[in-house]
């Protein structure tokens, strides 16, 4: 393999390498937000509303 078959793999490479997640992320949007919060999460905050005394 000559440099110039060298140069151009690893250019195509970190092209492929910047390129894929974007268009991945574009194609397969996640959708991590949740609109209600999970009942654990209410309970949790919940029962820790109440200052505790030390006295």
């Amino acid at each position: 393999m000559s440099l110039i078959d060298g140069i151009f793999l690893t250019l195509l490479n970190s092209v492929a390498c910047l390129a894929l997640p974007k268009m991945l992320s574009i194609i397969l949007p996640v959708n991590n937000q949740n609109t209600e919060p999970s009942k654990s999460a209410m309970k949790s905050q919940e029962s820790n509303s109440e200052i505790p005394s030390f006295s």
